[in-house]
């Protein structure tokens, strides 16, 4: 059997069209607001857990007077100061800036508290995960979309046995779609097995 490869796939520009918001309908709205100049807030802490869109939101923020620094929770000292004096550069420059966290301010570790407070001057905004439900939704809609047809039960065994990443559960619907077409196969769990038996997905 060939090797099913989900990155041959082109990856869709992310951008605010085409991020799937769920809860998160007014943190979208506000970056909107944000990379429009429609606000007059300098700085947006934005967090959440992995998986819940924090890099497709900043890749949405096409405004080139926004700065962009990711990850802060994986920052040593000597870059915490330097974010110090980043954030009152952007005050006192009138520019912007979006920081992205796993965790909130009040969480983080190991940072003083002049720091916590610049990272609190913004807007603070907590990006909820979807939930499975909204991901079996948007498989649904992307699969009518890309004119395939996929039974809600598949989708569900997939949900419960493969990568949970949206991104990922995409790419793997439309590679599957891709091999039924070459295999003359229905997308089925029984063909998911199979692939799943020779590490295809």
């Amino acid at each position: 059997m060939d090797q099913l490869l989900l990155n041959i796939l082109p990856v869709p520009q992310k951008n605010f069209a085409n991020f799937v918001a769920g809860k998160n309908i007014e943190i979208v709205t506000s970056l909107q607001a944000f990379n429009n100049d429609s606000v007059s807030t300098q700085l947006v802490f934005l967090w959440g857990p992995e998986g819940s869109g924090k890099s497709h939101l900043l890749e949405s923020l096409t405004n080139t007077n926004i700065e962009k620094i990711e990850d802060i929770q994986q920052f040593s000292h000597d870059q915490n100061r330097e974010l110090f004096m980043l954030i009152n550069d952007i005050k006192s420059q009138n520019k912007k800036l979006i920081i992205t966290c796993d965790r909130s301010p009040d969480e983080l570790n190991g940072i003083d508290e002049d720091l916590h407070s610049r990272l609190k001057w913004g807007l603070v905004l907590n990006l909820s995960p979807l939930t499975d439900e909204d991901k079996f939704q948007i498989i649904k809609i992307k699969s009518q979309e890309n004119g395939y047809h996929i039974e809600d039960k598949v989708i569900n065994y997939c949900l419960r046995h493969l990568r949970r990443d949206l991104h990922t559960l995409i790419n793997t619907f439309q590679a599957l779609d891709e091999w039924s077409l070459k295999s003359k196969r229905a997308i089925t769990i029984n063909l998911i097995k199979d692939l799943q038996r020779e590490n295809i997905i």
